[in-house]
């Protein structure tokens, strides 16, 4: 894997552990997936040019990985808005669909959403700013992530809502007042 992509990774599997007692069984499964939600960026994975799609049929074909931690990989941080830029949602939904557990799915995108490429802590606001950023607004990323982001920032709000933070404005003042002293 790409180093940048695995630095990435490990960040995102580091913020599962803020998640644990909001999870309870499903944690082991959350750290997987946040692990090998980028697995599908590898070169020699690169079949589709999806990487969420050529990730989950890779651990499913390659490794028979289980059932859950396969769709949460091909699903994650709002992938089927991304397939169908691509014209591939159909198949993305038909080989996997999305899980259910609407609070271990948000988990995943909480977790990738607010760690950035070097796999340092973010917000999600700026987390869309920089992937708008890298690949600008025109490209198929550019296109998904302005549409995806109403969905990602209400995702992050609900596990934050989970975990008993503070409402993000709230959260906000409180930072802008510690930099100030």
């Amino acid at each position: 894997m790409l180093p940048r992509r695995w630095a990435h990774s490990q960040g995102v599997a580091r913020r599962t552990a803020d998640l644990a007692r909001i999870l309870g069984e499903s944690s082991e499964l959350l750290v997987a997936a946040a692990t090998l939600h980028d697995v599908g960026y590898a070169p020699k994975l690169a079949v589709t040019g999806f990487h969420p799609l050529d990730g989950a049929r890779f651990l499913r074909d390659e490794h028979g990985a289980d059932e859950r931690l396969v769709r949460l990989v091909a699903n994650h941080s709002f992938a089927l808005l991304e397939a169908e830029e691509r014209g591939l949602r159909e198949v993305l939904e038909a080989e996997f669909p999305l899980l259910e557990d609407r609070l271990l799915v948000d988990a995943l995108v909480y977790c990738d959403m607010t760690t950035t490429p070097d796999g340092e802590r973010t917000t999600a606001e700026e987390r869309v700013a920089e992937i708008r950023g890298r690949y600008g607004d025109d490209s198929v990323v550019g296109r998904f992530i302005r549409r995806a982001a109403p969905e990602i920032f209400a995702a992050v709000g609900r596990v934050e809502e989970a975990l008993g933070a503070p409402p993000m404005p709230e959260r906000a003042m409180g930072e802008a007042q510690s930099r100030r002293g």
